[in-house]
């Protein structure tokens, strides 16, 4: 029987401790460690892969850390790791969308609704923002409140603004 396993491994960002996890040769898991949503992330993972967890690294997890120090060394602007989503087909829109906004860019929950022409899901559209288990990669962090403020992150506030700041600071 083929053995069912999502590697994970910590990975240490200079605004905070992320888990980085694995599933068949692609990233599924870039969340931060104190996230609130931690544990009910771990299980949709579990559950829709159909998979354990396992402390140890992949070939993946060591190229997406090397991927991340670059990006927090302001030498990377995109990422091109292979993803692998675990969600709904919904939240799996939301996350393609995610991939599109430009580095250095923000967009309001009801501009990412609009962009996937659903004027009135704004409150659905901000869910899946909330429920993607693959952060920095998919940049949820650049999606912000239609008034320009910070709203939730799973990192925290803190984080987004970091990850905002590092990324407006951009010399390249």
């Amino acid at each position: 029987m083929e053995e069912r396993k999502i590697m994970v491994q910590r990975y240490q960002a200079p605004c905070g401790r992320l888990v980085l996890g694995s599933f068949r040769e692609r990233l599924c898991l870039c969340d931060w460690e104190v996230e609130r949503h931690r544990k009910a992330v771990d299980r949709r993972l579990e559950r829709m892969l159909k998979a354990e967890f396992e402390e140890g690294t992949t070939e993946i997890i060591r190229e997406a850390a090397g991927q991340l120090d670059g990006y927090f060394r302001r030498e990377r602007k995109s990422f091109d790791i292979p993803l692998l989503f675990a969600g709904t087909e919904f939240q799996k829109k939301v996350w393609k969308m995610l991939e599109e906004i430009p580095y250095g860019m923000t967009i309001s929950y009801a501009g990412l609704a609009a962009r996937l022409d659903m004027p009135g899901a704004v409150r659905a559209v901000a869910n899946a923002n909330g429920a993607n288990a693959i952060s920095i990669f998919l940049p949820c962090h650049r999606v912000i409140g239609s008034d320009g403020s910070l709203t939730g992150y799973g990192g925290g506030l803190a984080a987004k603004k970091f990850l905002l700041e590092l990324e407006s600071d951009s010399l390249f």
